[in-house]
């Protein structure tokens, strides 16, 4: 059972992550700074990114329920709250500092952050159903 919760997790944080940004895309274009065509599509358009990504979201959500069960959360209400927890002060704190050194626009933190935060969310709410 906790393979298949790890599974559905991660297919929900990676369709949390699918909507939030298309629709975020064009200010999320804007400050990654990525080269698009003249119909806004990026140039470099390959599917590695979203397997990487979905595979992020497998070793997310195979983590966050190891830490659940040591840690006996197991309603939704602590799901969701642990899981944006997890994405707003572990994950978004991360990828601020990645940015701050890259030279990055604060706004790819509050987008990226967003993400990381809402797709915990989403995976802890998931993975406390199971």
């Amino acid at each position: 059972m906790g393979y298949l919760a790890v599974l559905v997790a991660a297919i929900a944080g990676f369709a949390v992550g699918a909507a939030w940004y298309m629709a975020l895309s064009k200010p999320w274009v804007e400050a990654a700074n990525i080269a698009v065509d003249e119909n806004g599509r990026p140039l470099n358009d390959t599917p590695l990114p979203y397997i990487m990504a979905f595979i992020a979201m497998l070793l997310v959500s195979g983590m966050m329920r190891h830490t659940f069960a040591l840690s006996g959360i197991e309603t939704v209400g602590k799901g969701l709250i642990s899981g944006l927890g997890v994405g707003l002060f572990f994950i978004s704190p991360w990828i601020m500092i990645n940015n701050a050194y890259g030279d990055r626009p604060f706004k790819l933190t509050l987008i990226d952050g967003g993400y990381a935060t809402l797709g915990c969310g989403m995976i802890g709410l998931v993975l406390s159903l199971f």
